[in-house]
């Protein structure tokens, strides 16, 4: 992570202020896809990819933007309507949006971001950078939320002011995340419960290299079709508003009134959600080698039922399936391209992501950005 005491600098040299600085963390996503829209379960985890914020207040009613990632600067008037404008500046400004829209008043303040989640990689750089947005105001106002509360927030930045259709659990993992511990969150009530990480299993996320806009046809088709399927469900028995609440039952009985398509994504929602509270109870007693068979399942599903791989990311998950030390691989994230995750028993995690990145260069021409992490705390002020 960028050193906080460098950035701290960064942000007094070009505004001559000393900030408050947060932190906020990417996730990643050890089993659960596409199940969050649909209330279902998720369980990620938070990693220690970070966006940092820097905030100090102004005197002239202007807010001041500065990423040093895109090395650009913009201005805004405190109080003044803020509009989309399909540029990075909108996931900042969207929290001042939402945050002003539930009553708060913003002055005007000074802020610097600097990130090093990989963009569009499907390790939720977005939201990292909505929470550390939303931690840093709400301290320069004097306020603050529960995390679980902080996270709708700013799942509202994405649905109604950036336009992307996402569901709770980025957000949720990024402000409520602990260290050493995956998260199994109920997307319905946003109740969640910690599984410890065992000490000797590394977390090995591998880049395909592969770029996705989920705003962009693919993702909203799926989710359209998923919601097809529950729709046919709930108007035969009632009480199914969401997929969450559908069993694989129904989906025998009513299936042959889907569209295929439909079909095939109703059923990855709802074994997924039955891995998914599996896969955490598999990691709650320290069963490695069943968490890596329900993530194995889980990437066919996704692979084959959803359709939301690549040929890219399936070879990435071929490949490690291969090698020595692991324990599971899947692709994560809102999938067409982005990272796989790999369970890998700790001292086996250099080797594995050495091989598995000459192996996947080999076969493709690319050469894929391979990172050995560990589950990071959510998101907090720097002292």
């Amino acid at each position: 992570m960028h050193d906080p005491k460098v950035f701290r600098s960064m942000h007094e040299a070009r505004f001559h202020a000393e900030p408050a600085v947060f932190v906020a963390p990417g996730r990643v996503n050890l089993i659960g896809e596409h199940t969050d829209y649909a209330e279902g379960f998720v369980m990620p985890v938070a990693i220690n990819f970070a966006t940092l914020a820097g905030i100090s207040p102004r005197t002239d009613g202007k807010i001041v933007i500065y990423s040093e990632n895109y090395g650009e600067e913009k201005t805004f008037e405190a109080g003044q309507p803020i509009v989309a404008a399909k540029h990075w500046s909108d996931y900042p400004m969207g929290v001042v949006s939402i945050l002003t829209g539930e009553g708060h008043k913003i002055p005007g303040f000074s802020l610097s971001l600097w990130g090093d989640v990989p963009l569009g990689s499907g390790l939720s750089s977005s939201a990292a950078l909505e929470v550390v947005t939303a931690l840093a105001v709400l301290s320069l106002i004097g306020a603050s939320y529960p995390g679980p509360v902080l996270a709708r927030l700013c799942q509202r930045v994405e649905n109604e002011f950036v336009g992307a259709n996402c569901g709770i659990m980025d957000q949720f993992i990024s402000a409520n995340g602990k260290e050493n511990h995956a998260l199994l969150l109920d997307c319905r009530d946003l109740s969640f419960r910690l599984a410890p990480i065992p000490a000797n299993v590394a977390l090995v996320i591998a880049n395909t290299m592969v770029k996705h806009s989920i705003a962009g046809g693919d993702y909203p088709t799926r989710r359209r079709e998923s919601e097809a399927a529950c729709a046919i469900i709930n108007g035969h028995r009632g009480g199914v508003p969401f997929l969450r609440d559908a069993t694989l039952e129904d989906l025998e009985k009513w299936g042959s009134e889907m569209e295929p398509k439909s079909y095939l994504r109703a059923k990855h929602v709802i074994t997924e959600d039955l891995r998914t509270v599996a896969a955490s109870e598999a990691l709650l007693r320290g069963d490695m080698k069943e968490l890596g068979r329900l993530m194995a399942e889980a990437h066919t599903s996704y692979s084959k039922d959803f359709e939301g791989s690549c040929v890219e990311a399936d070879l990435m998950v071929e490949l490690a399936n291969e090698l020595p030390g692991l324990i599971g691989a899947r692709l994560t994230g809102g999938g067409f391209g982005g990272c796989t995750i790999n369970l890998v028993e700790q001292d086996k995690a250099q080797a594995f992501a050495d091989e598995l990145r000459k192996r996947y260069a080999a076969k493709t021409g690319i050469v894929p950005e391979i990172h050995i992490c560990h589950a990071s705390d959510g998101a907090h002020q720097l002292k």
